[in-house]
Formats: C-alpha cells, sequence, structure tokens
C-alpha cells in the first residue's frame, strides 16, 4: 500500500528527524510542507590544488606529469615512507600496548625532541622555561589552533600575511576570526623578494598584532629571506611591537635542519614573544598521520605556562585530544641516536634532489635556448618555485602536454625526475 502523510505544523518548522522502521511491506511519501534544511546546499567546486591530483590520475598519456599537490616524491614519483619511520613503526607495532587516549599536550618524547628540533636546548627561551610547546593535528592544526586561541584571547586581532602565501592561509587564519591584512612579498616579474616595500607595508603593524612569516622554503614562491632580512624583522618588531607568526612546515628541506630554522631561533631570542606552527607531513613524510606542533614563546616562565594551558584547552573545544601515531614516531626516533642518524640522512638525501632538480631544470632549458632566465629557480629553496608562465601557457602545458601545475604557475619540483626532465623542458620551450 502507498500512502502519504502529512507532518504536523510543529514537527514541520523544526529540524528534520528520520525515524527508520522495519519494511511491513507499506510503504510511505512524507510531504513536507517546507524545503528541508540540505535542499539549499550549493556543491562546492573543488579545490583548484587536490583538483589536479583527480584530473592527472584520470588522464591517459603516459607522458603525464604531475607538478600540482605538494608532496615529496622519489624518483620513481612515488611519495615513499622514510626507512626510520618503518622502522620506528615495526617498533610500536611490538610495543604498544594500548589504544587510550594520549596527554591532551602529547606525547612526552614528542614534545622534549620537538622542542630541541625548533630551538635547540641552549637556545635563551628554553633555558629560562619561556616556550611551551603542545601537538597538534598536523601544520594545519598547528595554525588553526593556534589562530583559534589568538582571536579567543585577544577578538579582533589583525595578521599581516605575505602575497603570495600559501592558499589554505586565508581560510585557516580567516574563519579562525582573526583580521587579514597583506604585506607586499614576491616580485612575479624579477623573481625576488620585494623587501622594501614588505617593511614598508609592516610598519603599519604594533603591538598586539601578528606577522606570519615563513620559516623556510616559502610556499609557493621558495623565495626565503635572508639573514640579514632575518635580522632587519627583528629589530622591527623589537620596536614596533609586533609578534611574529612562524609557519615552518619544510624544516630540512632548505638548508638544513638548524640552517632552516635560523630566523626563528633569532626572533625567540631578541623578542619576548613568538608563536610557531610547524609540521612534520614533509621532513618525516608523515602527510596522512597529522603530525604538527604549536609552540608559544612568551615574556616569561608563567606566561608560557598559561599560554600554554590555554591552547590546550582550545584544542579541546575543537577536537578533544590530538591523534598519537605520528607523534609516538617522531619522538622515538628523535630519541634513538641510530634512527636519528638514519631519518637525518634520508633527508639530506631528499633536500638533495630537491636542489639537485633546481639545478638540471635550469641548465636543461638554458641547453636547450630558451630565451628566458631561469636562475631564479636554482636559488629559491624547498619544493616550490613559480614558472613565471601566463595563465594561457599553463592551460597548454596541461591540456596538450599532460603536465599538471597550479594556474600561477607554482611547481612542486620534487614531482620532476630524470624521465620526465626533458619532456618537461621541451613542453616549456614550446609554450613560451
Amino acid at each position: 500500500m502507498t500512502g502519504r502523510m502529512q507532518i504536523p505544523a510543529a514537527f514541520a518548522a523544526g529540524p528534520l528527524v528520520y525515524l527508520c522502521m522495519p519494511d511491513l511491506g507499506n510503504s510511505f511519501h512524507f510531504q513536507f510542507t517546507d524545503t528541508a534544511m540540505f535542499q539549499t546546499i550549493e556543491r562546492r567546486p573543488p579545490d583548484p590544488i587536490l583538483g589536479l591530483s583527480a584530473a592527472y590520475k584520470n588522464d591517459t598519456n603516459p607522458n603525464k606529469v604531475d607538478l600540482g599537490v605538494g608532496v615529496y616524491k622519489d624518483e620513481a614519483g612515488n611519495c615513499p615512507v622514510m626507512k626510520a619511520v618503518k622502522t620506528a613503526e615495526n617498533k610500536l607495532w611490538q610495543i604498544e600496548d594500548s589504544k587510550s587516549y594520549i596527554a591532551q599536550a602529547g606525547p612526552e618524547l614528542f614534545l622534549k625532541h620537538s622542542l630541541d628540533l625548533l630551538l635547540g636546548n641552549d637556545h635563551v627561551a628554553v633555558k629560562d622555561k619561556r616556550a611551551a610547546t603542545v601537538l597538534a593535528p598536523g601544520g594545519s592544526g598547528a595554525l588553526r589552533v593556534a589562530a583559534e586561541f589568538v582571536a579567543r584571547s585577544y577578538p579582533g586581532t589583525r595578521i599581516f600575511v605575505s602575497d603570495p602565501t600559501w592558499a589554505n592561509h586565508i581560510p585557516l587564519l580567516g574563519s579562525a576570526g582573526l583580521k587579514l591584512e597583506l604585506y607586499p612579498y614576491y616580485d612575479y616579474a624579477a623573481h625576488n623578494i620585494k623587501f622594501d616595500q614588505m617593511m614598508d607595508k609592516l610598519k603599519q603593524a604594533g603591538k598586539g598584532d601578528l606577522v606570519l612569516l615563513h620559516g623556510c622554503c616559502h610556499n609557493p614562491c621558495g623565495a626565503d629571506l635572508g639573514k640579514d632580512m632575518w635580522n632587519a624583522v627583528a629589530e622591527a618588531a623589537l620596536k614596533q611591537g609586533f609578534t611574529p607568526f612562524i609557519d615552518l612546515a619544510y624544516q630540512g628541506l632548505g638548508d638544513g635542519l638548524v640552517e632552516d630554522v635560523y630566523g626563528l631561533r633569532l626572533l625567540a631570542s631578541k623578542l619576548p614573544e613568538v608563536i610557531v606552527a610547524s609540521s612534520y607531513s614533509k621532513n618525516f613524510g608523515l602527510y596522512r598521520e597529522r603530525t604538527g606542533a604549536v609552540l608559544i614563546v612568551a615574556e616569561t616562565a608563567a606566561a608560557a605556562e598559561a599560554s600554554g594551558s590555554q591552547v590546550i584547552g582550545t584544542a579541546r573545544e575543537m577536537y578533544s585530544v590530538p591523534p598519537a601515531h605520528g607523534a609516538a614516531l617522531v619522538g622515538m626516533i628523535l630519541d634513538d641516536a641510530g634512527l636519528r642518524g638514519e631519518w637525518d640522512a634520508e633527508l639530506t638525501e631528499m633536500r638533495d634532489r630537491i636542489n639537485g632538480l633546481r639545478a638540471k631544470l635550469v641548465a636543461k632549458l638554458k641547453a636547450k635556448g630558451v630565451n628566458r632566465d631561469f636562475s631564479f629557480i636554482q636559488n629559491e629553496k624547498g619544493m616550490f618555485s613559480f614558472l613565471g608562465l601566463t595563465p594561457e601557457q599553463v592551460k597548454k602545458l596541461i591540456g596538450e602536454y599532460s603536465i599538471y601545475l597550479v594556474g600561477s604557475s607554482r611547481i612542486n619540483v620534487a614531482g620532476i625526475n630524470n624521465a620526465n626532465l626533458d619532456y618537461l623542458v621541451n613542453a616549456i620551450a614550446a609554450v613560451l
């Protein structure tokens, strides 16, 4: 039998509640007088970067090249599990005896060694106990938790963000309640940093403002601040009173583990306060394990302890307790001299490979006779650089050559290998 039931107005006006009943052979069709809640939801367009992965996957061209999504790839085009990570996982599998919740701040070994990796045990902020570290779900989680902590403590806080910056910075920080201001950073024509313009804009930043800085391997342009520039930023922050907020997602993939935190350690030694969001996705290859940390450097030990407790409280309201697996692996690797040495050597290989690919790409383009100077690519750091192509040229690379890259012409250098390098060079020469 088929019937229709009219829902009383008192129910139709409120939230919809679906009751599941056993099939007794009768089929009822419920007719609602008002539009259902989700009927007005519009389909969200695909993420412009993640959407490239789907297009690449469906492309049947045997010569296709993926330079879009920002994960490290080896010579075979795989995103590998690092050997030290696999060894630690095997050990953890044998000794782990519980899947209960972990401490809200994170595992002790992880917190201890994260602080050492970021600042070093002999840093003045560590010695004075002015630094508090909290585990977060990835670098994105660290950014969001830190932003929520600041926005809840000081509503209306402004944050100055580089132009360009990682695309997800804007929604992550803005939707937390921070007010966004852009400062000039990258000159697309000259392929260098607009440092004078950057510092002119930052003169507007004062006490109570944040300035987001990429600790190393700037995403998306690969152009990093030099030591003199970091010193100038430190002096400006000290004079004007703004607080640096450092996104450190690629430590070890630029010049080295210590070299890549020069700016962070400098600011933490000269300034009363610094915020850091760090990630272990790239340098440990723990992308899917979502492992990151929030580091708060405060003026006093008491302020650091209080701030750390508030960061934990903020996280509690967002996701309660952090994931354990990745943090356990990082702690184990950094606590074991053998595993740490193996990890460091493997990270060095990754860094050297990326820097080597930069040099090879520049040399091949020059040998091809391309009438453009691409030497800037060799001088930049990390996985990303802009090719400096127009949107139309990017479309040609994708449509005619199945070379997938972001519309801004940002490429993931780690997606290049010896097998696709010549094909890439020939395609770039053709579209130019």
